[in-house]
C-alpha cells in the first residue's frame, strides 16, 4: 500500500512516514516514523531551539485505530542537550507528555470514559486498564485543575460515605447551579476548613447562605470563614433525625405493650416512617390501629407533621412562633426523647428560622449523592479516591 494514500490520516508535524506493515491477521498495522530534518530541533521541556543531539531512541506507542485495526507507531526520535534543562527530548505534540499514546488517541479515551467504564474502553481498545484510567485521571486533572469560583453565592454541604467503617467524604455544592465545588476526605472541621482555605477573600465574603445539616463541625466551621452567611438547616435532615426519635419511641412502647399490644406494633415501623401519601388501604388500617393502641407514638408522629409547619413559613416571626409552639407541645407530652429532641431544635434555631430568608435546602445535593453511588458502585468502588472526585466533578459541572 503507498503511504501517499494513508498520509492524510497521520498528519503528525515534525515527522515522516518511512513504512507501513499490516500484520497477518489484519488486525494490526505498524507505522515506521522518523524526525523531518527540514524542523529545527526543539526542547521538550523549555521549547527552545537546540543544536547538539545526544541520543536516537525508538519506543512503540498507540495511535486510534482505524477501520478496527489497532496502529502502533514505531517513533524513531532523538534525545537532546539542551544548555538551559540538561538532557531531554525533543518536543513532538502528536505525542501525549509521559504515556505512550497519542494526543488524539487520549482524547478519545476520555470521552470513552464518560460513558463506559475503564474495563470496558480498555477492552475496546486493547489497552491495560491502569493505562486508561491514568489517560483519563489526567484529562480530568486538566480540565477541573483551576476552580471558577464566578456567581457562587449559596453553598450546600453534606457528606458521602464511600466506605465502610464510617469512611466519609465532604461534598461542596455551588447550590444555584449545581456543581460541585470541592470534595475532601472525612467530615470535620478540618476537612471543611481546607475548602475554605483555597477560596479567594472577594469569594468568602460574597457567601449569602450555606444549606447544611445540624452537624457542628460544619456550623463552625462555616461561622469561622463566612461570618456573614447565614447558616439554614435543612428540614430532610431533621425530619430524618426526627423519625429516629419516633423509632426509639417504637421501640420503647414495644417492650412496654402486652402480647396483644406487641402484635399491633410489629411491623409497625416504617408505616411510622413512610409518607401517608403512599400507604396502602391496608397499610393505613394498620397505622390508625398502632395510633389508637399507643398514646406517646400518636403524640410523636402528630408532632411530625406540625413539624414541617416550621419550614413552610416565609416570616420569621412566623417560623419562630411555630418553633416555639411546636417545642412547648414537646415539652407538655411529658415524653423524655421528645423534650430533648426540642430543646436540640431550640439550640439550633437560628438556622430553622434562617430557612424563612433562604428557602434552600441539600435536597439537591441528596440527588447527586444517589448519583454519586451510583460512579461509584459502576466502577465497582474507587481505590483511588482523587479519581473518585474528579470523576464526580466531571458528572456534576453545573447549570
Amino acid at each position: 500500500m503507498s503511504t501517499l494514500i494513508i498520509t492524510p490520516f497521520f498528519r503528525f508535524c515534525r515527522v515522516k512516514i518511512l513504512s507501513l506493515f499490516i500484520h497477518s491477521n489484519q488486525k494490526l498495522a505498524t507505522l515506521t516514523l522518523t524526525p523531518d530534518r527540514r524542523f529545527q530541533l526543539i526542547c521538550h521541556q523549555c521549547r527552545k531551539a537546540v543544536k547538539t543531539i545526544h541520543s536516537h531512541r525508538v519506543r512503540v506507542i498507540h495511535d486510534l485505530p482505524v477501520a478496527g485495526t489497532m496502529i502502533l507507531l514505531k517513533y524513531h526520535y532523538r534525545k537532546l542537550r539542551c544548555p538551559s534543562c540538561g538532557i531531554r527530548v525533543e518536543s513532538q505534540d502528536f505525542v501525549a507528555p509521559k504515556l505512550r499514546v497519542t494526543r488524539r488517541l487520549a482524547q478519545y479515551i476520555a470521552d470513552l470514559c464518560r460513558m463506559m467504564t475503564i474495563k470496558e474502553v480498555a477492552g475496546h481498545l486493547g489497552l491495560d486498564w491502569k493505562t486508561v484510567k491514568e489517560i483519563d485521571k489526567q484529562a480530568l486533572k486538566r480540565q477541573f485543575e483551576a476552580i471558577d469560583w464566578h456567581g457562587i453565592r449559596i453553598l450546600a454541604i453534606d457528606e458521602i460515605s464511600i466506605r465502610r467503617g464510617h469512611r466519609y467524604l465532604t461534598v461542596v455544592m455551588d447550590y444555584l447551579s449545581g456543581r460541585v465545588l470541592w470534595m475532601g476526605p472525612g467530615r470535620s472541621q478540618e476537612t471543611l476548613d481546607q475548602f475554605f482555605q483555597v477560596l479567594p477573600e472577594l469569594v468568602l465574603k460574597r457567601i449569602e447562605a450555606v444549606a447544611m445539616d445540624m452537624w457542628r463541625a460544619y456550623i463552625n466551621a462555616v461561622s469561622d470563614w463566612c461570618p456573614q452567611a447565614k447558616i439554614v438547616f435543612d428540614l430532610f435532615h431533621v425530619v430524618k433525625e426526627y423519625n429516629k426519635v419516633i423509632d426509639r419511641i417504637r421501640h420503647i412502647e414495644y417492650r412496654k405493650a402486652t402480647k396483644e399490644g406487641k402484635a399491633v406494633l410489629t411491623g409497625s415501623r416504617f408505616l411510622l416512617l413512610k409518607n401517608p401519601i403512599r400507604l396502602s388501604v391496608i397499610e393505613h388500617l394498620h397505622l390508625a390501629a398502632v395510633l389508637e393502641l399507643n398514646k406517646d407514638l400518636s403524640t410523636a408522629y402528630i408532632l411530625r407533621d406540625q413539624l414541617k409547619l416550621i419550614w413552610w413559613s416565609r416570616n420569621r416571626t412566623i417560623a419562630w412562633e411555630r418553633l416555639k409552639d411546636w417545642c412547648r407541645l414537646a415539652e407538655e407530652s411529658e415524653i423524655r426523647l421528645l423534650k430533648a429532641f426540642a430543646r436540640r431544635l431550640m439550640r439550633h434555631a437560628y438556622g430553622i428560622i434562617n430557612h424563612s430568608d433562604y428557602p434552600i435546602d441539600t435536597g439537591r445535593l441528596e440527588g447527586a449523592n444517589n448519583k454519586m453511588k451510583v460512579i461509584k458502585r459502576k466502577a465497582y468502588g474507587f481505590h483511588d479516591t482523587e479519581y473518585y472526585i474528579l470523576k464526580v466533578k466531571q458528572a456534576f459541572p453545573g447549570r
